[in-house]
């Protein structure tokens, strides 16, 4: 029955569309494969992103383009430090005249929602997505509202040490499915985005897919191969995810992780390995898929200790450690 599943799928046609994504946006955004990959990724797997990286590399510049050849409905919020839970969800207005109340819906009913620099605004703002985030929907007043089918966060955020910004809280951070840091350009890639971006002209973008054939390609994908049709691949990221706790592992990591990752994390790497191994063209999920998609699923949900990094380790230097580490099949 399976078999028969996946010969109705034409996967050079969604490996097309997926190709003419990246090359529009890579009109606009010059090299970062990896990042435009992942969010593609994203899309197709209904995550939120976190894009981590120095002011000036493209971060807000690649969202918008996302939006543009995804004809989606797309909101900012530009984050500082004296914005209110409010200013992101809605609020309830009293009307005087006819004594009663009217609801104002916030930027958060669209599409794909930029979270503009989400950690230059304290916990308790960043703290309202945490409801529509996890279940797309947000609560004004006495009310509940649902969201767009299609809804995707995409927050960019400045590396810590940076001045006049505040950490973001673990609830929040373990509801982005990706974490993606963003590196400088090749000197090359520099050039080039100079050459682009120096005469101040608006280069047109060409629409590619729809939200309702985002929504399709996800169910094409979730029919084309459930999780229990692969267990030693389920089983094996279980494995991957419970050895980031230091508990696990007769405390291996126990002096250098306070903080592993949730059961979300498992789902999340499921996920993304199956559409990773989807786009890649392969008939099913392999442990490469696994191990690729394993660094922006679980860097931002290994806390570290102090002496870990005093030490000058990184969650992405954990994580190796674990591939290492952890069997295949065991």
């Amino acid at each position: 029955m399976k078999a028969q599943t996946k010969t109705k799928i034409n996967r050079d046609s969604i490996k097309g569309k997926i190709e003419k994504i990246k090359r529009e946006i890579g009109k606009v955004i010059v090299g970062q494969e990896e990042m435009i990959e992942t969010i593609i990724i994203a899309l197709l797997s209904d995550g939120h992103i976190l894009l981590e990286g120095y002011p000036g590399l493209g971060k807000t510049m690649t969202v918008k383009t996302v939006a543009g050849i995804l004809d989606a409905k797309f909101q900012r919020v530009q984050f500082t430090p004296d914005l209110i839970p409010a200013d992101i969800t809605g609020f309830e207005i009293w009307i005087p005249d006819v004594k009663k109340s009217r609801i104002q819906k916030g930027p958060v009913f669209t599409n794909i929602l930029l979270a503009d620099e989400i950690n230059r605004a304290p916990a308790k703002v960043q703290s309202a997505l945490l409801e529509a985030m996890q279940e797309k929907q947000v609560t004004i007043g006495r009310e509940t509202y649902h969201l767009e089918k299609l809804f995707l966060v995409l927050a960019t955020q400045n590396p810590i040490e940076i001045s006049g910004t505040y950490l973001l809280p673990e609830a929040e951070i373990d509801r982005f499915m990706f974490k993606i840091k963003i590196k400088y350009p090749s000197y090359g890639n520099e050039m080039e985005i100079t050459e682009k971006h120096a005469s101040d002209l608006e280069t047109p973008l060409d629409v590619i897919l729809k939200p309702g054939e985002i929504l399709a390609l996800r169910n094409t994908i979730a029919e084309w191969l459930a999780p229990n049709d692969v267990p030693y691949i389920v089983q094996y990221i279980t494995r991957l995810v419970r050895a980031t706790r230091p508990e696990e592992n007769n405390g291996v990591l126990k002096d250098i992780v306070m903080y592993g990752a949730s059961p979300r994390a498992t789902i999340a790497l499921t996920k993304a390995s199956r559409v990773y191994a989807f786009i890649q063209g392969d008939d099913t999920i392999l442990p490469e898929h696994v191990q690729k998609m394993a660094y922006p699923v679980l860097r931002h949900r290994i806390i570290l200790t102090h002496e870990a990094e005093a030490e000058g380790l990184d969650s992405d230097d954990i994580i190796t450690k674990i591939l290492h580490r952890v069997p295949i099949l065991e």
